[in-house]
């Protein structure tokens, strides 16, 4: 729980704050940007909720934290309101799952419901509350996970998800090879290679080596795009980006791999870290190629 006593000088006077605590992740700012903003190195309240969408969302930021680094002075009676609210929808039926994990450096997750099955891509942190509402919204067949850094509490999912069921269908997780380390050596689905990995028809495993040699992507109905730590838009530089600062395997891969992006249509980027994106195929298109120009400047 957030420190009142660790409270930022930063923040505005009012039931909301931020302790020192925060690692600097950008959730909360996404989240509720009418709230919250950066303030030298880590995050602040700038604007107290003035009605109550502004109050959900800040209360949405809160649970969110993966450090648990957001507080309110009075105790929030509509806590349990706003936890039934999870996860979040985005459109159509994929969700953000929130409850980010501080293992992760407060990567997104996200729901996609199918009558199928459904699939959750990267490990959100395993609380409770979530739990319960995926379980009430059918449970999860695929835990996807794009790459090691967002893995999370995927352990403590297959422990729950991964149990056999009456229906005698366990959840499985699913990794490429050159991601696996001591604590996912047992995933049930392990990918391998380069070559692409078609899950289900509506569910492409895109394999993009660059941010990690083993990093993979999800297109979900050819709208969708699950890029964990591949693409993201930036605010700063006001378009779609790869994290240049962040590139653990190779520059130069990463933009082969960006390249490849072309040859899919797609109006959704939804990344594990960097904030999303949303426009027609035809202008995401263009946004690829702006992206790629912009990589090879900076390489």
């Amino acid at each position: 729980m957030a420190n009142l006593q660790q409270k930022r000088s930063e923040n505005v006077d009012g039931d909301f704050y931020v302790d020192r605590s925060c690692i600097n992740c950008d959730t909360c700012r996404w989240m509720a940007p009418n709230i919250y903003r950066q303030e030298g190195s880590k995050s602040a309240v700038y604007h107290q909720p003035s009605n109550p969408d502004e109050r959900i969302q800040a209360l949405e930021a809160l649970l969110a934290c993966p450090t648990a680094s957001i507080g309110t002075i009075e105790k929030p009676q509509e806590i349990k309101q706003v936890q039934s609210r999870f996860p979040l929808l985005i459109a159509d039926n994929v969700y953000h799952c929130g409850y980010h994990s501080e293992s992760s450096f407060g990567a997104a997750s996200y729901l996609i419901r199918r009558p199928e099955g459904n699939i959750l891509v990267d490990s959100p942190r395993f609380a409770p509350p979530l739990v319960k509402q995926i379980e009430q919204m059918g449970g999860v067949k695929y835990l996807y996970l794009t790459h090691r850094d967002d893995v999370a509490d995927h352990r403590k999912f297959n422990d729950h998800f991964g149990c056999d069921k009456p229906d005698g269908i366990a959840m499985q997780r699913i990794l490429h090879q050159d991601e696996i380390s001591q604590s996912t050596k047992d995933v049930e689905i392990v990918l391998t290679g380069t070559d692409n990995y078609q899950l289900a028809d509506d569910l492409l495993v895109i394999v993009v080596p660059g941010h990690t040699k083993g990093h993979t992507i999800l297109l979900y109905d050819n709208k969708f795009l699950f890029t964990g730590d591949h693409l993201a838009w930036s605010d700063k530089e006001h378009q779609l980006i790869a994290f240049r600062r962040a590139c653990w395997y190779s520059w130069t891969e990463l933009t082969k791999s960006m390249a490849k992006l072309t040859n899919y249509n797609f109006e959704w980027v939804l990344p594990g870290h960097g904030r999303r994106y949303h426009a027609d195929a035809q202008k995401m298109q263009q946004e690829l190629v702006k992206c790629l120009e912009w990589m090879q400047e900076v390489a």
